[in-house]
């Protein structure tokens, strides 16, 4: 049985892509802070939760812990992301505190977390990461500029990873705009009702993992073309 780990879980694209694989019939090991709103396992077999933050060592081995009793790791999906302002702000305004905790989450943590799956991923014959990105790490949108930096950063992570590690597969995917939370916190005056679902995103970025493209750069348009 195929085994994935999918951060930032607790909600939007992460608690999407968690349920899809779990549909298809992977275990998954999701992570999210909020533990009650996480998955539950009685209601999602398959599903190990674990409640923590990215940005602790502790919490990223307990992870990896987890899908090593499973039988090891095929799919590492670094979802977790905070957006460094609620609502976005010019960079004029961008606190370096709230820059900070968005380069912690966003770009620190899935290398991080990289790293400590890397023994399981090399062994197994589907070791995959799929790092979420966005448009705004390679569009200059206003108010978008300290996220974006952070997943340029991770774009950036993510081509040489694949360069170093060529037995992976690497894809970085720009799910774009969506419903979400997020969406919500980022532009207020979003309208969110004319935004696909998250529940309609998971599936389209999931054909990377079904389909195995090379390394690379991919968006929820092009793969749903």
């Amino acid at each position: 049985m195929s085994v994935a780990i999918v951060t930032g879980a607790s909600r939007g694209l992460g608690r999407a892509l968690a349920a899809e694989l779990a549909g298809q019939g992977w275990s998954v090991v999701v992570s999210g802070r909020d533990a009650g709103a996480l998955p539950d396992p009685a209601d999602s077999p398959g599903v190990v939760a674990l409640a923590g933050d990215v940005r602790h060592a502790r919490h990223r081995a307990a992870l990896v812990a987890a899908a090593r009793r499973l039988g090891g790791l095929d799919l590492l999906v670094n979802n977790a992301a905070v957006l460094g302002a609620e609502p976005l702000v010019p960079l004029a305004e961008q606190s370096p505190a709230g820059f900070r905790h968005a380069l912690e989450v966003n770009l620190v943590a899935p290398l991080a977390l990289v790293q400590e799956a890397l023994p399981l991923l090399r062994v197994s014959p589907l070791g995959a990461v799929l790092n979420l990105s966005s448009a705004a790490a390679v569009e200059t949108y206003a108010t978008w500029g300290a996220y974006g930096a952070t997943k340029a950063g991770l774009d950036l992570l993510s081509g040489v990873l694949a360069v170093e590690e060529p037995e992976l597969r690497v894809w970085w995917a720009d799910p774009g705009s969506m419903a979400t939370r997020m969406m919500a916190s980022a532009e207020p005056d979003a309208a969110l009702d004319a935004l696909p679902t998250p529940e309609e995103v998971a599936p389209l970025l999931l054909r990377l993992v079904a389909e195995r493209p090379p390394s690379g750069r991919y968006t929820a348009g092009a793969l749903a073309a």
